[in-house]
């Protein structure tokens, strides 16, 4: 079945956040097949009121009084974007909790109601429309708005989100870990422990982003596996766990446990076969096999070397740096040359905004972005982009764009972007990346990565698990060699 991808939590100025829903809407459409845009709707034990929570508490008021005050109109908006096999929708608002952790409700519903604030499984109940409750950012302090697994129901959370713009809940000594205000992760509350516990869920990644951009590139995607894409398939998609988490990149994957797929449930076999099957966007670095949260296998190296060279390459152009206060926009064009674009990938980031501060007012064009494709032929392709300097050392506001070049060693890619030219072959690039600043000093650049071939970005196997015992549960962690990582939902083994 057809991969489709979507970001089911993510935040503008329909509540608390920064930007409008129109633009966020046209946002996802630049790179997402799917979304739900979050409003923040309530909190049921929030903290009681104190000095050093006035501004905490009154901005949640505020946010909540505000979508409740504009509900009807943000469904009614929602619901027009809608358009089956092109682009689809899914009504969303989010409940905070610090005893149960937080949710956010979806819905294929357009009647969706808003309810009065209640605790997650509360809320539920209430209900009377298809809904379900994800948990994210799930691996905070228990009490401490991390999840509480005691009240995990997988009837209403079929699906976990266990990586966004926090950081990976995954585990509490793996990559990315939790940045916030909101505090450290814990290793009570992470993805690893509820599997150790025999919860059963699928893995997705969202990007939490609060200034209206689903799919901002590297603040976290999920997958579905669907057979078209509509709301109704992709709903039934998540309800059976069909879903994988990226960061980032569009990592394509197939896993298959005794021919049950992600997210199954099988028998319990005196021999269990898995089946991978990943195409990358990078260098594939490492691939994990995960039995009950602990690594199983290792493969690294040759292991991932595929012994079937397509005469393919993935070339991805980046674009951004420099000391620019405001948004950089970026106009480019590659052309081919004894060679052809066989597909382009577009990776766009939003404005880096978490939560709102009190030296911050609303502006609903935030999320006005000059990001797109403007066209694809076999020898050239056209974009667009914006970028910001970078937040810090280590966080990214660039974009890029990745290329799939179907040619040789000698297939020439020429680049040209706000007056930057580099021309390199791909053999040439093979050894390693080119960049050029577009002005003498601290000036933004264009970086053109290293060409990356197809042995080196797609691996497939097939590996022996011995048997299969009930009530294991085996999943796949994915990392590239550029750090963007794919999480895929574990298979079950049953009696």
């Amino acid at each position: 079945m057809p991969i489709y991808w979507g970001d089911l939590h993510n935040h503008c100025g329909i509540s608390y956040g920064y930007g409008s829903l129109e633009n966020a809407l046209a946002a996802a459409q630049q790179q997402l097949d799917f979304c739900a845009v979050t409003g923040h709707a309530m909190w049921h034990d929030m903290p009681s009121p104190r000095p050093e929570l006035e501004f905490l508490i009154g901005f949640h008021e505020r946010g909540f009084a505000k979508l409740a005050r504009d509900w009807d109109q943000v469904r009614q908006t929602v619901e027009a974007a809608n358009d089956p096999g092109r682009f689809v929708t899914f009504q969303s608002y989010e409940g905070h909790s610090s005893a149960y952790g937080d949710h956010h409700i979806v819905s294929p519903s357009p009647d969706l109601p808003l309810l009065e604030p209640a605790a997650p499984a509360t809320l539920m109940e209430r209900l009377e429309v298809p809904a379900i409750a994800v948990p994210h950012h799930i691996a905070y302090v228990p009490g401490y708005r991390g999840i509480n697994w005691d009240a995990y129901d997988p009837k209403t959370s079929p699906i976990v989100e266990v990586y966004s713009k926090h950081g990976s809940g995954l585990r509490d000594d793996g990559p990315y870990p939790y940045l916030h205000t909101m505090g450290p992760r814990d290793g009570r509350s992470t993805v690893h422990a509820g599997l150790r516990r025999g919860c059963h869920f699928g893995f997705v990644g969202s990007t939490d982003h609060h200034a209206g951009y689903p799919g901002s590139y590297g603040d976290g995607r999920l997958a579905v596996i669907a057979p078209a894409k509509t709301r109704k398939a992709i709903w039934e998609a998540l309800l059976a766990r069909r879903v994988y988490a990226v960061t980032g990149d569009k990592i394509l994957c197939h896993l298959e446990v005794n021919g049950a797929g992600m997210g199954a449930v099988t028998s319990a076999s005196e021999q269990g076969l898995l089946t991978l099957d990943v195409t990358g966007d990078d260098c594939l670095d490492q691939v994990v096999i995960y039995r009950n949260a602990d690594p199983w296998r290792v493969l690294a190296g040759k292991d991932l070397r595929s012994e079937e060279p397509h005469g393919r390459y993935k070339v991805r152009l980046e674009m951004g740096w420099g000391r620019s206060e405001g948004p950089y926009i970026w106009q480019g064009v590659a052309n081919a040359h004894d060679g052809t674009f066989e597909g382009v990938e577009g990776c766009f980031r939003g404005v880096s905004r978490l939560a709102p501060t009190a030296d911050r007012t609303e502006d609903p064009d935030v999320n006005a972005l000059r990001n797109g494709i403007l066209s694809q032929e076999p020898d050239r392709v056209a974009w667009e982009s914006t970028t910001f300097a970078n937040v810090s050392t280590l966080h990214a506001q660039t974009a890029a764009i990745i290329l799939e070049i179907a040619g040789d060693a000698q297939t020439r890619l020429d680049v040209e972007a706000n007056g930057v030219r580099i021309s390199q072959t791909l053999g040439e690039l093979a050894r390693r990346g080119v960049a050029e600043h577009v002005q003498p000093w601290a000036s933004e650049a264009l970086l053109v990565h290293r060409a990356v071939p197809d042995v080196a970005y797609r691996v497939r196997g097939t590996y022996s698990l011995g048997r299969l015992e009930p009530g294991d549960t085996w999943y796949v962690e994915i990392r590239q060699a550029n750090g963007q990582y794919a999480w895929l939902s574990p298979v079950l083994i049953t009696d």
